[in-house]
């Protein structure tokens, strides 16, 4: 592989990510206390609990501080004139290129979690397939979103 894609998401998504991560570990902790309470009538051996503790203690451990820090490094994007690269993945690097004469329409997406740290995601639409920049600064996105607009529709004029 060649170069990486230059620019970077915004650091506050790993600040979302972790809270991502700490709403799953919550929901999978209920899980677990759920299940737990049910098989508390079967009688069944303290290693079970203690095991389940442990998987709980893994859970965030992984979903809290390791997969969004690895996410969050690996995630890289570059917007040049004929095409938009984007890098992501946390055990297989995932490389795309999309051309922008391929690119339909463009939107910005702000959730609640994300309008509290001021970011957005950029969705860009080709006619197979739809491709996502997580985590950018809202202000950054809608520039960004502009200029995907403009260079795309400056590629299909000159095709």
């Amino acid at each position: 592989m060649n170069h990486q894609p230059k620019n970077r998401i915004s650091r506050k998504g790993l600040t979302v990510w972790r809270l991502y991560g700490m709403i799953e570990t919550v929901v999978f902790a209920l899980l677990l206390f759920g299940i737990g309470v049910l098989t508390y009538f079967f009688e069944w051996p303290a290693w079970i609990y203690a095991a389940a503790g442990g998987v709980f203690i893994l859970f965030g451990f992984f979903f809290i501080y390791l997969f969004p820090k690895i996410r969050w490094e690996r995630w890289r994007y570059e917007v040049r004139e004929q095409e938009i690269e984007l890098q992501h993945g946390l055990f297989i690097v995932k490389r795309t290129l999309v051309p922008m004469v391929r690119v339909q329409h463009v939107d910005t997406e702000q959730g609640p979690i994300l309008r509290k740290y001021d970011l957005s995601e950029i969705t860009i639409s080709t006619a197979a397939t739809t491709h996502t920049i997580p985590a950018l600064i809202t202000a950054e996105a809608d520039e960004l979103r502009s200029r995907i607009s403009v260079l795309a529709r400056v590629a299909e004029d000159d095709v």
